[in-house]
């Protein structure tokens, strides 16, 4: 029960700090989107930029304090409000000749004071009662000051009361709100020590972080710390939805006095909407806002879909991340909040589809490591397959409907030729994807082995590979002709680069390297010798990789140890050394002509004896291969004779180490 009781007020802390946070940004963004006019002279214009300075410069400090700074600080600001509240109180109060009309009825009609003077007058002093027992409780100001000073705040009222001439009222009330004011000034005062200390502290700890952990960690911890992405949702939210609040009162209003009902059409609901949405990407921290609200929906939807489909990889939920990162990138691209509002939501449009077909692409990211293990594994339950068979489908079908709509509504441009380009490499990743997991399948469905399994699916992906590469070309041309002939700008130019290196250069670099290495084992294979027919069967032993009967044939290396080509040529890819002792499996062709075999220590046999080796192979074979394939000890009597007991230097030496050459 405590644990919950103070999960809960851990959490409403978390709230109130991101709520308190969120004005910061509002201001920011209001004097950014403010006009400024430097046609008064250069007083009035170093003046105002000294304004807009200030205010920027207060609310980003603000926005970084510490939990415990910032409550302290909107302490003594709400305390500063309710005394500027309480003197306005009592100035309006006593400067109002016809002092019933004044506080009768508020700006929209409402009654808010009683008519009957008694009555007024006690509700006025419970509201200045309020407003000096919250401004004493804030400054947490001793009993005998905040005693004088709600007796200060209620002398105005009481000249009132009293029936006072209206001049000594006024006057009374200006003594009464400098008399606040003093103490006001004369507390913050007193806290200006703690102003110093708490900048020092923030100061000494950033420059420590700086100095021990760099600049990229010190932005993670603040970026964390002030739980940003939070703030930024909430002011965005927060923004869109008081805009959304004010556009019905105003459409409403409209068509009341027009006689039209209070009923939205759907073509005005639709111009709301639009313009909700232009005004939610008008400046850069609105932008960062949607980036944020778009990060909240991409994190569920990526954890929804791990649900279904059962995966449980850390790295696949980063799809919160990439998202958001995305937009935002593709905003700085296009200069979305600079563009005029029309234009704006169409670039808006056109930015979503992009992203659309990016989070596809990381779902299809998502599916396949899920597909391909299930495949893998031989996993028998429909339940299991089900899910992920069902989200590959709805990735193949979702960009043929979307590159349909787009053809259908759109002529042919860049954008719309890179969206179908995304669309077609996503639908080719999926028949890829779909095709290795019904080889898999199918060769877990055989009894047999399949040895041309791995060559199949070197195939497929290979294929799909090239594909995607000659897709990543074709898009770099794409993007080079927008940047040189419609929308040049160096964020474009960087993300170019950008692709030009990750999805061209290393991409072919990978491919190339995977194809060397694939080449490489198969040639390092196709130099041991196979044992096939009555050898194979005489072994009576598994492949010690897979664990599964030698059924036709069998590669033996230089140590004696045999395994499937299959097997041997997958563990090849990694390395040039037997699984079982760790030698060397393969000896280069220059090596051959000066000796048969090679030792760990980089010494050679020589040439006759190669040849005698050579000679007496055929006849020990048989002997050998009847020897335990998973001992790596041999006799000395084995090693020493060959070819009529004539000795021969020890080719191999049993340890750890790889042989070296000459």
């Amino acid at each position: 029960m405590a644990s919950t009781q103070a999960r809960i007020g851990q959490q409403a802390l978390a709230v109130l700090d991101v709520a308190l946070r969120v004005p910061c940004i509002f201001i920011i963004d209001a004097i950014f989107n403010s006009y400024y006019d430097p046609g008064s002279g250069w007083a009035g214009a170093m003046g105002k930029v000294l304004v807009r300075v200030m205010g920027v410069l207060i609310s980003s400090v603000v926005l970084l304090l510490s939990q415990k700074a910032l409550f302290k600080f909107y302490t003594l600001f709400f305390a500063v409000l309710l005394g500027m509240a309480a003197v306005l109180f009592n100035y309006y109060a006593t400067s109002h000749i016809d002092f019933y009309s004044a506080y009768y009825k508020a700006a929209l009609g409402f009654r808010l004071m009683p008519r009957n003077g008694p009555t007024l007058w006690l509700g006025m002093a419970a509201v200045q009662l309020v407003f000096g027992v919250g401004y004493v409780f804030l400054l947490n100001l001793q009993s005998v000051f905040a005693a004088l000073v709600v007796l200060d705040i209620m002398i105005p009222l009481w000249g009132l009361m009293i029936e006072l001439p209206a001049d000594v009222r006024q006057l009374v009330a200006v003594f009464s709100g400098l008399a606040l004011a003093l103490n006001t000034a004369v507390c913050l005062a007193m806290r200006l020590k703690w102003f110093y200390y708490s900048c020092r502290y923030v100061y000494l700890l950033v420059r420590h972080m700086y100095r021990i952990y760099g600049l990229q960690l010190l932005l993670e911890d603040t970026w964390k710390r002030i739980r940003f992405p939070d703030v930024l949702r909430v002011f965005w939210l927060t923004r869109v939805t008081a805009q959304a609040l004010i556009l019905v009162y105003v459409v409403r209003a409209v068509r009341r006095e027009s006689g039209d009902g209070y009923l939205l059409s759907w073509d005005v609901f639709w111009d709301l909407t639009s313009n909700l949405i232009i005004s939610g990407c008008d400046s850069t921290l609105t932008v960062l806002g949607m980036s944020a609200v778009i990060s909240s929906v991409a994190h569920y939807l990526g954890l929804s879909i791990l649900a279904f489909i059962g995966s449980t990889e850390e790295e696949d939920k980063r799809l919160g991340f990439v998202a958001p990162v995305l937009f935002f990138i593709l905003a700085l691209q296009t200069g979305l909040s600079s563009l005029d509002p029309e234009e704006r939501l169409v670039r808006l449009s056109r930015n979503m589809c992009l992203l659309l077909t990016a989070i596809l692409h990381f779902i299809h990211g998502m599916t396949d490591p899920v597909l391909m293990s299930l495949s893998a594994s031989h996993v028998s339950s429909v339940r299991r397959h089900l899910p992920v068979l069902l989200v590959s489908v709805a990735l193949f079908v979702l960009p043929v409907v979307l590159s349909y709509a787009l053809w259908h509504h759109y002529a042919l441009n860049t954008w719309l030729f890179a969206v179908t380009a995304f669309c077609v490499e996503l639908c080719l990743k999926v028949v890829v994807s779909l095709t290795v997991y019904g080889l898999f399948m199918a060769d877990g469905f055989s009894n047999v082995l399949w040895e041309k399994l791995d060559d199949y699916v070197y195939y497929v992906r290979s294929t799909g590979n090239i594909i995607e590469f000659l897709f990543g070309v074709i898009m770099f041309g794409n993007g080079a002709y927008t940047m040189m002939f419609e929308s040049g700008s160096k964020i474009r130019a960087c993300m170019m680069c950008l692709h030009a290196y990750f999805n061209i250069y290393l991409q072919a670099k990978n491919g190339w390297k995977t194809f060397i290495n694939r080449r490489t084992a198969v040639k390092k294979i196709n130099s041991l010798p196979e044992m096939r027919g009555d050898q194979l069967r005489d072994i009576e032993d598994v492949c010690a990789i897979c664990y599964q009967e030698f059924a036709t044939s069998a590669r033996i290396t230089p140590c004696h140890h045999y395994f499937h080509a299959l097997c041997l040529r997958k563990w090849l890819y990694i390395q040039d050394t037997c699984p079982m002792c760790h030698q060397r499996v393969y000896v280069e062709e220059e090596s051959r002509d000066r000796a048969a075999f090679s030792n760990n220590n980089g010494g050679y046999a020589a040439p006759q004896d190669a040849a005698a080796a050579a000679a007496g192979g055929a006849g020990e074979l048989d002997n050998e291969l009847l020897e335990d394939n998973d001992s790596i000890e041999y006799d000395e009597d084995e090693w020493g004779t060959q070819n009529g007991n004539s000795p021969i230097e020890e080719d191999y030496i049993n340890d750890d180490t790889d042989s070296t050459e000459d």
